[in-house]
């Protein structure tokens, strides 16, 4: 798909992915990748949730020596308010912005909420499965998410953060029970309906996004 947009003279092409839609608590994220135009692929990358951890972070070094990379992110106070949905789309547009300039957007899904301001795009269904920059986005949300996961759970143990990325895993949900819910956790999600959110700067992997409720210090 990139290499059709190359020959029809669009040679900024970006693929965007997100990371976190299901879990019960923490900002979605997503990452915008830029590739340079007929660029060589990168032996592995595929879709995120195929790969293990180790390759994810072998994967993501490579992804940023090599392309252009941007993160955003969505609170879970927006998140709440927006719905997850609008949410994931809402961190999308927020890595685009931080690309900058480009001929065409590669994202992954089908209908996307607001993207009508972003310029000339195409939703691929499985896109994380079928189209190269969009899996190298998915791989770098994916590690960035992880890692911000990986630090919360430093602050609140016992939830299996570092584990299951906030997922609804067994040691989650009782976790939920016998622990309660954390500012992080997503009270429109059903496991985690109440507590409390405070607002402290987010700093994923470098890149300063927007005012989350997640973590301050990077790890």
């Amino acid at each position: 798909m990139e290499r059709s947009l190359w020959q029809s003279g669009a040679l900024r092409v970006v693929g965007v992915d997100e990371c976190g839609m299901g879990s019960l608590c923490a900002a979605v994220v997503a990452a915008a990748c830029l590739l340079p135009p007929n660029c060589r692929r990168i032996a592995g990358v595929r879709d995120s949730k195929t790969l293990s951890a180790r390759q994810r972070e072998r994967l993501a070094t490579e992804i940023r020596r090599r392309t252009v990379i941007a993160v955003g992110a969505a609170s879970v106070p927006e998140i709440d308010r927006l719905n997850i949905y609008h949410a994931s789309h809402l961190a999308m547009r927020r890595a685009l912005r931080r690309i900058g300039g480009y001929d065409h957007v590669l994202v992954d899904g089908r209908r996307i909420a607001g993207f009508d301001d972003v310029g000339p795009h195409t939703a691929v269904i499985d896109g994380d499965a079928l189209c190269y920059a969009i899996a190298c986005a998915s791989v770098v949300a994916k590690v960035t998410r992880d890692r911000l996961l990986a630090r919360l759970a430093l602050r609140h143990p016992g939830y299996g953060w570092e584990r299951n990325a906030g997922y609804s895993t067994r040691e989650h949900l009782e976790a939920l029970r016998t622990l309660g819910v954390t500012p992080h956790h997503r009270r429109s999600f059903a496991p985690a309906r109440s507590g409390g959110a405070e607002q402290v700067e987010l700093d994923l992997d470098g890149v300063a996004v927007a005012r989350l409720p997640e973590l301050a210090a990077r790890g």
